[in-house]
């Protein structure tokens, strides 16, 4: 139910606020499902395709996908996905885990500021 309910909270953050789930799903699995950090981070990225997929149809059955662009996002970050996994495999556990929580902090201070 745990992994149910972290799936539910990724999507609807998802969908709301474009952040893929990763930001909610992440923690979350380290924290209530007890996987490690590693496996975390790759369980969201299966789960945000999926999510992904899903979310694409529905706005896309509203017109309101632009393709072209989604190339141009999408692609660079796909290799930027190959590269940062490339990256991730060699830093400890401890240093994601504290850059993470860097990240959300001052995003969240960003966010406030602004």
């Amino acid at each position: 139910m745990r992994l149910v309910a972290i799936g539910l909270a990724a999507g609807i953050f998802s969908a709301f606020f474009g952040v893929g789930g990763g930001i909610l799903a992440v923690p979350l699995l380290i924290l209530a499902a007890h996987l490690p950090e590693r496996v975390a981070a790759a369980t969201s990225l299966l789960a945000i395709a999926i999510t992904a997929s899903a979310g694409v149809v529905a706005f896309a059955l509203r017109g309101e996908v632009d393709v072209a662009y989604a190339a141009l996002v999408g692609l660079p970050a796909a290799g930027g996905a190959v590269v940062g996994t490339s990256l991730q495999q060699r830093v400890r556990t401890s240093t994601l885990t504290y850059g993470f929580a860097v990240l959300l902090t001052g995003v969240g201070v960003w966010l406030l500021a602004s």
